[in-house]
C-alpha cells in the first residue's frame, strides 16, 4: 500500500527525532520549541507522502494516521483539505504543531470570555507552505481551520501530544459557545510501513557485489 518504503525515509527519520526529543525531555514548551524545528526539515519537500494520505474526500477533509509512538505521547497525521472544506470551532486538549505540505490554510483562533461565549483572538492567519503554527490549552486550543486554496486541495502535517484520533475533544457553537464532545477518529486503517528497509537493503547488497 502507498509508496516503496525508500521514499518514507524522511517520515522515518522525523519519527525517530521526535521520539528522541520526547524521550530526551517531554516538557510542552521544549517539545514545541525543538519540534517545530523538525518538522521544519519534514516540509522541506512532500515526496515522501504516499499518495494513498493525501486523498481528498469530495464532502470533507480528512485525517490521516501517519505514525502514532507505542506509548501514545505523540501522533503524526496528514490532514487533506478540498476546495472549500474546512473544520467547525473546535479544541485538541494536548499540544499540537501543524505545518503546511502543500497549498495554505487558514486557521481563526477563539477563546471563551467571562460569560463563557466564544470571541475571536487577531485576525485570520493564513499558513503556507513551510509554515508551522502551534496549539495547546497553554497558549490557545480553540480554532477554525480551512483551506485558503480556492481551487485545489492542501495538505498538511499535524504532530499532537497524543494519540488524537482517540482524545475526547469539543466542538463549538460559535455563537453561543455551547460545547458538543467528540472523537475524531482517522480517516485510514492502516499507517504507512516506515520499517520496511528490504528495497533499500537488496539495492545495498547489489552494489556491494558489483563493485
Amino acid at each position: 500500500m502507498g509508496a516503496p518504503a525508500t521514499s518514507l525515509a524522511p517520515l522515518r527519520r522525523f519519527v525517530v527525532a521526535f521520539t528522541q526529543l520526547i524521550e530526551r525531555n517531554p516538557e510542552e514548551a521544549l517539545v514545541l520549541k525543538e519540534g517545530r524545528a523538525i518538522l521544519s526539515r519534514l516540509l522541506e519537500e512532500d515526496s515522501w507522502l504516499p499518495d494513498d494520505y493525501a486523498q481528498p474526500h469530495p464532502d470533507h477533509y480528512q485525517q490521516y494516521l501517519l505514525h502514532c509512538d507505542p506509548l501514545e505521547r505523540f501522533s503524526v497525521v496528514s490532514f487533506v483539505w478540498g476546495p472549500g472544506q474546512k473544520t467547525p470551532v473546535h479544541n485538541h486538549t494536548v499540544w499540537g504543531l501543524i505545518g503546511v505540505l502543500r497549498g495554505s490554510e487558514a486557521s481563526t483562533r477563539f477563546q471563551r470570555s467571562a460569560s463563557g461565549a466564544l470571541e475571536q483572538v487577531g485576525s485570520r492567519e493564513v499558513l503556507h507552505q513551510g509554515e508551522i503554527d502551534a496549539v495547546s490549552p497553554s497558549i490557545g486550543d480553540i480554532h477554525e481551520v480551512s483551506n485558503n486554496e480556492a481551487g485545489r486541495t492542501s495538505v498538511s502535517i499535524h504532530v499532537y501530544g497524543a494519540n488524537i484520533g482517540g482524545v475526547a475533544r469539543a466542538v463549538f457553537d460559535p455563537a453561543t459557545g455551547r460545547e458538543k464532545p467528540f472523537v475524531s477518529g482517522y480517516s485510514s486503517s492502516a499507517v504507512p510501513n516506515l520499517w520496511d528497509r528490504s528495497a533499500e537493503r537488496r539495492a545495498a547488497l547489489t552494489a556491494a557485489s558489483l563493485g
